[in-house]
């Protein structure tokens, strides 16, 4: 038997100044340090602060990793950012399909799915959100939603590939709402995620995939929601910016990783 290493995502959205970058990763370099063997952790600041967060960091095991990417490799895309600046200065993890990329900024399935195929040629790992508006999940379409961005994500991506990819499962009514999903309506949807990837690929690539839950996680529902059986730890958003609180929610995920299938 193989064991998922759970993993925690701090997503900072755009928030912080360069000074209280620095100070919010020094402390959860310190913080969560012990725990990088049995959990991988990653911070997302926002763009400008990635350099001066990643040397902040250290040799702490915390990983640097980027809130978006472009999909060309250079070129006349103003204001864009590539896979290989990204390389260029210590990144080595990109959210892409975030719902507020989704529904504020306007980004398809298409250019996500673009995005997605240029990061994993960079060799970069791929944190890929899907997930439900209130109003889908309102009328039912959860499964619907939720599996046709999956379908469209993985679409050309070989079963090889999918070491470099953690599926983020974000219900967007719970984001920075204050409201979750229980433990037991996360667990059914992360289930039905692994199942379809299983349909796609074979069982013991869903198996090895990590599926990891975003949408208002905090210290005190952390526990409950990694400890069901397809949630492979968290992206947060947040309680990501409190670094005792991030720590806390690191420490409940490295007390908990789940069998795959070798």
């Amino acid at each position: 038997m193989a064991t998922r290493t759970p993993i925690v995502g701090g997503n900072w959205k755009m928030n912080t100044t360069r000074a209280s970058a620095v100070s919010l990763a020094e402390t959860v370099a310190t913080s969560c340090r012990e725990h990088t063997a049995t959990c991988d952790v990653v911070i997302f600041p926002p763009f400008p602060y990635l350099s001066a967060v990643g040397e902040a960091l250290g040799d702490s095991g915390v990983q640097l990793g980027a809130q978006d990417v472009y999909h060309e490799s250079d070129g006349a895309f103003t204001g864009e950012v590539s896979t290989a600046m990204l390389r260029d200065i210590g990144v080595n993890a990109v959210i892409l399909g975030h719902s507020e990329r989704r529904h504020v900024i306007g980004e398809d399935d298409a250019l996500i799915h673009r995005k997605l195929l240029a990061t994993l040629e960079a060799d970069l790992l791929v944190i890929f959100c899907v997930g439900e508006t209130l109003e889908q999940r309102e009328a039912g379409q959860t499964e619907t939603i939720v599996l046709g961005q999956l379908e469209s994500g993985l679409t050309d991506v070989p079963a090889s590939r999918l070491v470099q990819m953690v599926i983020a499962y974000e219900p967007v009514w719970a984001i920075g709402t204050g409201r979750t999903a229980s433990p037991e309506d996360a667990q059914a949807v992360h289930a039905c995620i692994r199942t379809a990837v299983a349909s796609r690929y074979d069982d013991v690539t869903a198996d090895s995939l990590r599926i990891q839950y975003g949408g208002s996680v905090k210290a005190d529902n952390a526990s409950a929601l990694f400890a069901q059986p397809d949630i492979d730890g968290g992206l947060i958003g947040g309680a990501s910016l409190d670094g005792g609180a991030f720590a806390s929610i690191v420490r409940e995920a490295s007390r908990i990783s789940h069998g795959a299938s070798a």
